[in-house]
């Protein structure tokens, strides 16, 4: 009669692995296309009582630097011929977000790209993450937006603005970054 190893016994009873927790507190990093890495912030997620999360975003000032761009100062990534710019969304929203739908913390990662040698803020270059949950995490995939749209007040602060129709989707291997994490 063949023995069972003890510990493949105990890890057929433990059962599947279990999915990514939403909620907690999670680093978010952006991802380049030649693999490193770069922290950027956290994020925390605690449960509602009507099952949403609320949210908390934290950018690591440490991470970026400051450039003052169009008259509004703005902090930034250097590297790859690029400048990459987080646009901090500037009108009240509910910060709250479901496993189907991270559309509010998609807008608190909003970024604009430019090149080092452009003059001002091109706001028609801005970058979105689509996130969608995984196993170990959310992964950010990068979308086109035009960051104009956001110069005035929404009609309905109750509703994101950059729903689908108005983000492309950006082309492999065409920006510095090509994906945004939260683990």
């Amino acid at each position: 009669m063949r023995m069972i190893p003890l510990a493949m016994c105990l890890s057929l009873m433990a059962g599947p692995a279990t999915a990514w927790e939403l909620a907690g507190s999670h680093r978010i990093a952006l991802h380049a296309r030649d693999g490193t890495r770069v922290d950027i912030g956290t994020v925390r997620l605690q449960p509602r009582s009507d099952g949403r999360l609320v949210f908390a975003v934290q950018m690591d000032r440490a991470a970026f630097t400051d450039h003052f761009l169009s008259m509004r100062e703005f902090k930034c990534l250097t590297g790859q011929g690029e400048l990459l710019c987080h646009v901090p969304y500037p009108y009240p929203r509910p910060d709250t977000v479901t496993a189907q739908d991270l559309a509010w913390l998609e807008h608190s990662l909003l970024f604009l790209y430019k090149l080092p040698k452009e003059f001002g803020a091109k706001l028609w270059n801005g970058i979105y993450f689509k996130l969608r949950v995984t196993d170990g995490g959310l992964v950010g995939t990068p979308q086109a937006v035009d960051l104009n749209l956001i110069g005035a007040p929404p009609g309905n602060v109750d509703v994101p603005p950059y729903r689908p129709a108005l983000r492309d989707d950006i082309a492999p291997g065409t920006r510095w970054f090509e994906k945004l994490t939260i683990e």
